[in-house]
């Protein structure tokens, strides 16, 4: 059998990055940490922590995190349908996978809707969130595919509208003679990260296959800051560059060439209805931003 205990703190080193830190959750001393993660490494038989900065778990000691914090969830909810067993412990916490851009939109008024949980959030990209599902480190994950990953329901949210933006002196200056396939090759462009493919989606859509230079920024919050002070075009969320686009300190690239990236939800099917609740959380945030 496992010992609970022993998982707790596997957990807690593997979540909060350290032995010191886990410690401080925990209650206990360092030395406390180590010792019971160590036991349990003994029992188990193979290494569960790569010791660093930060410390990260092996696939083994990933997929041991993921049940202890499952139990945990479970047993959090117990008080629920057995009013005489008193809540006691930590309040659960999800590990949730979810992409910058909607994080940066609507996924906080969910978060909001939970107050009795805290969240372990995971950044990926949509079209790659649900690898962290099917490697069962998560719970739940925002994904761009609805093909449900095996063990998991999926639930269809909307549509995230992107639109390619830039400031107006950016567009005087790279597009003097109109937006032409030979100024969009030298007009360099915002991309998240090497998983962001929406730029090169949009630039097919228009009839673009070659490269175009590039500025690398892996925050929503600077592709919109980047896109205003013309460090290059991008596409932006409609909700986040809306705003700029009325007061005009940004306009389309090439209007009504917009671009909607449909997202899923998709959670673990284990009978929690703090997931169930949380699906519902997910649903009503989504509705308020999300296009049909």
């Amino acid at each position: 059998m496992l010992d609970y205990a022993l998982l707790s703190a596997l957990a807690a080193v593997v979540r909060a990055g350290s032995f010191e830190r886990a410690a401080q959750q925990l209650h206990v001393t360092p030395s406390a940490v180590s010792q019971r993660v160590k036991l349990l490494e003994e029992r188990m038989g193979a290494v569960l922590v790569v010791r660093g900065s930060p410390c990260t778990a092996t696939p083994a000691g990933a997929r041991l995190c993921q049940h202890a914090e499952q139990v945990a969830l479970l047993e959090s909810e117990l008080p629920a349908s057995l009013p005489g067993l008193a809540q006691e412990g930590p309040r659960p916490v999800l590990r949730i996978a979810v992409n910058a851009d909607s994080l940066a939109t609507w996924f906080v008024a969910a978060m909001a809707d939970m107050p009795d949980c805290l969240f372990d959030l995971v950044l990926d990209d949509q079209d790659h969130s649900a690898d962290w599902l099917r490697r069962g480190e998560v719970l739940a994950a925002v994904t761009a595919g609805g093909g449900a990953v095996p063990g998991c329901d999926s639930v269809t949210l909307g549509a995230l509208p992107y639109v390619a933006t830039a400031s107006p002196s950016f567009m005087r200056r790279h597009f003097p003679d109109g937006v032409t396939a030979e100024a969009l090759t030298q007009a360099p462009c915002l991309t998240f990260n090497a998983k962001d493919r929406l730029q090169a989606q949009w630039l097919r859509r228009v009839g673009m296959e070659e490269a175009v230079p590039t500025h690398w920024l892996p925050s929503s919050q600077a592709f919109i800051d980047a896109a205003l002070a013309g460090v290059g075009w991008g596409m932006n969320p409609l909700p986040l560059a809306a705003a700029h686009l009325a007061t005009g300190r940004l306009v389309e690239v090439l209007p009504d060439h917009g671009l909607n990236v449909p997202l899923f939800w998709q959670r673990s099917r284990m009978p929690s209805a703090t997931l169930s609740r949380l699906t519902k959380a997910v649903q009503r945030a989504a509705a308020c931003v999300l296009v049909p």
